[in-house]
C-alpha cells in the first residue's frame, strides 16, 4: 500500500488540461448555479452598493464636523454629529442586510452544487470509479464546496465592496485633493507587482494543498473501508504512518500557502501605508500653509485609510478567489466527466415488452475492463437463456463468470458484439428502465447503516412489513431479525457490522425476492451460509426461480446442480454447457472441478 510522493491527477481530464484552466475565471462556472436565485443576488448586490455608498459618505461628514469645531453655533455641531450617527446606523443594518442575504444565497448555491456532484458521481458507471478514489470524490463535494462557500457567502461580497470602496474613495480622494491623490497613486504599481508574482505562486500552491487534502481523505477512507483486515494484519502501523505521510504532505503545502500568502499582504500593507504616512505628512505641510482645512486633511486620509484598506483586502481576499478557482475547477471535472457508459437520446430509446418474460442473448460479445485493456474478459460469447431457464456459470477465478452479471446490468458495454433482454439491445434502452427488471445478490453483500426493514426494502420502497418479513421468511432470515433487539426495526450498522457474514448474504436474497423481477441474479449468493441456511436459502431459490429467468454464479457446485443447463468458462470463453450429470460425462473441465468437490459422491456413484 506504497503512497506516492507527489499528487497524481485523481480526475478525468489530462494534467496539462487541469494547469491551464487555473484561472479566476474557472468561477464562471458557479452562474448557472447562482442564476436561478437572481433575485437574491440582486438584492444582495443592492445592499452591497448601497453599504459602499454609505460608508463612503461618512468622511463628508466627519469633515463638517471638523471643520465646525471652532463654530460658535453648538445646533450646527450637533446637526453635524445627529447626520454621522444616522449614517453609521444605515451603514450597520445594510451591512447587517448585506451578511444575511449573501450568506443565504451561498449556503443555497453551494448545497445545490452538492446535489448536483452527487447526482452526477452516483449514477456513474464502476469504470469511472477505476480510476477515481472514493475519498477523492468525497472530498471534492466536501471540502472544495466549503471553499465555495467561503467565496460566495463571503469573499466575493467583501471583493465587490472593496472594489466600490477603492474606485469610489479614490474619486473623492482626487475631489478633496488632486496633488495628493497624484502621490498616493505613485505607489500603486508598487502594489499590484507582488500581487500578481506571488498570487500566481499561491494559486500553485492552494491547489497542491487541495490535492493532498483529497489524497489524505481517500486515504483514510480506504483503511477505515477495511478497519478489520487492517487490524487482522497488524498493518496499524502502517497505515498510521501512510495517512500521517500524506497529510504531513498536505500540511506542507497548506505551510508554503501560508508563507506566500502572509508574505502578499505584509508587503502589500507595508507599502500602502507607507505611503499613507508620506502622504499625510505632504498635507499636514499644506494645511499649516493655509492650502487646505483641517477637515479636508482628515476626509482625504479617512478616504485613503479606506482605499488602503481595500487594496489590503483585496490582496488577502485574492488567495481565497485562486483557492475557490481551484476548487471549482475540481468539482466541473466530475460534473463534465463522461460517462464510458450513456443512454440513448430520450426520443431514441428503445421500449422493453410488458411484461418483461426475460429471453437474454449474448451476441459474439467480447470485452475487457477499462484497468485491464490487454486482458479478454470475455472472447466473443454467444449465448441465449431462454425466459424461466435457470443457468449456471462455473469456472475457475478469472474465467469470466461476474463479468457475465456486469454486463447484464451494464454496468460497462461490450467491446464488441451486443446483449439483449426480449429482443431489445440494452445500448438502445434506459439502465433505470431494464434494471427495473433485474433484481441482484452480489457477491459481496452490501448492509446500509439503517434498520433490517430499510436494508430488506431497499428496491422497494414501498413495500408493507408483512411482504418485508415473507422476502425475510423466503431467504432464511426472519429468524435471526426477529431476534434482533427491535426486529424489524433494528438498526444493522454501518456495512452491516451487528451482523455474520451468513446474515448479510441473507439479507441480500431477500431483499433480491422482495424486488420480485423477472430477471434473478445470484453471484455466489449462498458462498458465506451454512449448510443449514443454504439448504434454506437454496430451496427458496428454487421456488423463486421457476417463475422468473435465473443466473447463478457460484464456485461451489452443490448449489449448482438443479440448474436447468450449466455454462462453463475459461479464460472468457464458453468451453461447455449441458446439465450436470451430461458434463459429468463428457469429461473436462467441469468434471474434472467436480471430482475435487464430489470425490466422496463420484466415487459412492
Amino acid at each position: 500500500m506504497a503512497r506516492p510522493t507527489t499528487p497524481a491527477p485523481t480526475a478525468p481530464g489530462s494534467t496539462e488540461d487541469r494547469e491551464s484552466s487555473r484561472q479566476i475565471g474557472a468561477l464562471r462556472a458557479l452562474l448557472p448555479f447562482m442564476w436561478p436565485y437572481r433575485r437574491l443576488m440582486a438584492a444582495a448586490v443592492l445592499a452591497l452598493v448601497s453599504t459602499a455608498i454609505i460608508s463612503l459618505a461618512l468622511p463628508l461628514a466627519v469633515r463638517r464636523v471638523v471643520d465646525n469645531f471652532g463654530t460658535e453655533n453648538a445646533a450646527i455641531l450637533d446637526q453635524y454629529f445627529t447626520a454621522a450617527l444616522g449614517i453609521a446606523a444605515l451603514l450597520a443594518i445594510g451591512t447587517g442586510l448585506r451578511y444575511a442575504l449573501v450568506t443565504r444565497l451561498g449556503e443555497r448555491v453551494v448545497a445545490d452544487i452538492r446535489k448536483a456532484v452527487f447526482d452526477r458521481v452516483i449514477g456513474m458507471s464502476p469504470a469511472f470509479y477505476e480510476t477515481i478514489m472514493t475519498g477523492e470524490v468525497l472530498s471534492r463535494i466536501t471540502t472544495d464546496t466549503t471553499l465555495i462557500l467561503s467565496v460566495i457567502g463571503s469573499s466575493v461580497s467583501i471583493a465587490l465592496r472593496n472594489v466600490l470602496i477603492f474606485l469610489g474613495g479614490l474619486g473623492l480622494m482626487l475631489v478633496t485633493s488632486a496633488k495628493l491623490t497624484g502621490l498616493v497613486l505613485l505607489i500603486v504599481p508598487a502594489v499590484v507587482v507582488p500581487i500578481l508574482v506571488l498570487g500566481r505562486r499561491l494559486r500553485v500552491i492552494s491547489r497542491e494543498n487541495q490535492d493532498w487534502i483529497a489524497a489524505s481523505s481517500g486515504n483514510a477512507s480506504e483503511s477505515l473501508g477495511a478497519v478489520q483486515t487492517v487490524q487482522a494484519f497488524t498493518h496499524e502501523a502502517a497505515s498510521r504512518a501512510q495517512f500521517a505521510h500524506v497529510t504531513e504532505l498536505s500540511f506542507d503545502a497548506a505551510r508554503r500557502r501560508i508563507t506566500t500568502r502572509a508574505a502578499m499582504t505584509v508587503i502589500v500593507i507595508f507599502l500602502v501605508f507607507t505611503g499613507i504616512v508620506g502622504v499625510l505628512w505632504i498635507g499636514a505641510r499644506d494645511v499649516r500653509g493655509g492650502d487646505m482645512s483641517a477637515g479636508a486633511l482628515v476626509q482625504f486620509v479617512i478616504y485613503a485609510v479606506m482605499v488602503a484598506g481595500a487594496v489590503a483586502a483585496l490582496s488577502e481576499i485574492w488567495g481565497e478567489l485562486q483557492r475557490a478557482a481551484g476548487a471549482t475547477e475540481r468539482l466541473v471535472e466530475l460534473l463534465q466527466t463522461r460517462d464510458s457508459v450513456r443512454d440513448p437520446d430520450t426520443e431514441r430509446a428503445a421500449a422493453l415488452p410488458d411484461p418483461v418474460v426475460g429471453r437474454i442473448c449474448f451476441e459474439d460479445v467480447s470485452f475487457s475492463y477499462p484497468s485491464r485493456p490487454a486482458v479478454q474478459a470475455l472472447d466473443h460469447v454467444d449465448l441465449t437463456i431462454e425466459p424461466g431457464e435457470t443457468v449456471a456459470f462455473v469456472g475457475p477465478s478469472g474465467a469470466g463468470k461476474t463479468t457475465i452479471i456486469q454486463l447484464i446490468l451494464r454496468f460497462y458495454d461490450p467491446a464488441s458484439g451486443r446483449i439483449t433482454l426480449d429482443g431489445v439491445d440494452l445500448a438502445d434502452l434506459h439502465r433505470d428502465a431494464f434494471r427495473r427488471a433485474v433484481a441482484l445478490v452480489p457477491q459481496d453483500p452490501v448492509i446500509f447503516a439503517a434498520s433490517a426493514r430499510d436494508n430488506i426494502g431497499f428496491g422497494r420502497p414501498d413495500a408493507t412489513l408483512a411482504e418485508i418479513e415473507q422476502a425475510a421468511r423466503a431467504a432464511a432470515a426472519h429468524e435471526f431479525i426477529a431476534a434482533l433487539p427491535d426486529g424489524y426495526d433494528s438498526y444493522l450498522g454501518e456495512r452491516g457490522v451487528m451482523l455474520s457474514g451468513g446474515q448479510k448474504q441473507r439479507i441480500a436474497i431477500a431483499r433480491a425476492i422482495l424486488r420480485n423481477a423477472p430477471v434473478l441474479l445470484l453471484d455466489e449468493a449462498t458462498s458465506a451460509l451454512d449448510a443449514e441456511s443454504e439448504r434454506a436459502v437454496q430451496a427458496a431459490v428454487d421456488r423463486l426461480s421457476a417463475e422468473r429467468t435465473t443466473l447463478i454464479v457460484a464456485h461451489r457446485l452443490a448449489t449448482v446442480k438443479k440448474a436447468d443447463r450449466i455454462v462453463v468458462l475459461d479464460q472468457g470463453r464458453i468451453v461447455a454447457t449441458g446439465p450436470h450429470d451430461q458434463l459429468v460425462a463428457e469429461g473436462g473441465l467441469y468434471a474434472r472441478l467436480a471430482r475435487l468437490q464430489f470425490t466422496d459422491g463420484l466415487a459412492a456413484e
